[in-house]
């Protein structure tokens, strides 16, 4: 039994090597990532890139956007790391699908199986959410805010991400489907900035924060896959993260399942009826006007 086990393994790793080996992938993803060297290279450019993000975000909106320019201190910094999540939002969409749907190594094994393009962008999400860590600390000290929801949330994710720095064995399937769970960040991206534009009241914003519902509902039932792979392969999940990563990855999993989603998919549906801004609930939304607009819209 052992032999065969042993077998397949083997099988799955020229499997992983052969797909590896393909010359559009190999440029881009192909290195050495059992070295502590090239690991915590990627998650420092992960950190550094979705900086630049949101930088080039403050640059652009200051330059272009009537909205941003009113902003306070505390809403800019909203608005720049809400882009910022946009933007990793579509990084985690291509590659927890890819593995989700598409990638045959994923498919032959939800719990060992690691791709070089999964370590690449294991790797750069474990940075972006060292900078999510980063920014709502540093927010909280700042503006002297806490939400609760926002810290365990990050604090989980980045853990189960920067345990795969640490435990170079952890398969990456569990941790890419956690950042496709980053799927609805675009559109509450986009909802966030027209809500502050005060086009709540527009076509474009009710059918993106119905598009947004409905993939908070996909969340959902992705967790529920998620659970799926861990009981029906509980003793190898346990074995193959390690006690520490376990309890962090099935923490995040646990509270993302019974407290976050349901909540967030709560306020979402209600936002969608009563439009109101609830990351500063001091600024409503009265019949699609925000922040005192009464007769025309701002621009964007």
């Amino acid at each position: 039994m052992k032999e065969a086990v042993v077998g397949m393994r083997s099988v799955k790793r020229e499997e992983m090597n052969a797909i590896n080996d393909d010359p559009v992938f190999g440029t881009i993803f192909d290195w050495d990532y059992l070295l502590w060297e090239v690991r915590l290279t990627f998650l420092a450019a992960g950190f550094f890139i979705y900086l630049g993000v949101f930088l080039l975000s403050h640059w652009l909106s200051s330059w272009r956007s009537t909205t941003y320019r009113a902003l306070c201190a505390k809403e800019k910094v909203f608005w720049n790391m809400a882009v910022t999540r946009g933007v990793f939002g579509l990084q985690s969409c291509v590659a927890g699908l890819w593995a989700l749907l598409i990638d045959p190594v994923f498919h032959a094994d939800k719990v060992y199986s690691q791709q070089k393009w999964s370590w690449f962008n294991c790797l750069i999400a474990a940075g972006f959410f060292l900078l999510e860590n980063v920014a709502v600390h540093v927010s909280n000290i700042i503006f002297r805010t806490f939400d609760v929801f926002l810290v365990v949330h990050h604090l989980l994710a980045f853990g189960g991400l920067a345990g795969l720095v640490i435990n170079v064995k952890s398969g990456h399937y569990l941790p890419l489907m956690g950042m496709l769970l980053e799927m609805s960040t675009p559109s509450t991206c986009i909802s966030w900035m027209l809500l502050k534009a005060g086009r709540a009241n527009s076509f474009f914003w009710k059918a993106n924060q119905w598009v947004m519902i409905h993939l908070f509902h996909c969340r959902m039932i992705l967790t529920y896959h998620m659970w799926w792979v861990c009981i029906f392969n509980w003793n190898s999940v346990i074995e193959n993260l390690g006690l520490l990563h376990f309890i962090v990855l099935f923490s995040g999993l646990f509270a993302v399942t019974l407290i976050l989603n349901p909540y967030w998919t709560y306020k979402k549906t209600q936002q969608l009826l009563s439009p109101t801004d609830w990351n500063f609930e001091n600024k409503a939304v009265e019949n699609g006007k925000l922040n005192g607009e009464t007769h025309q819209k701002k621009g964007i």
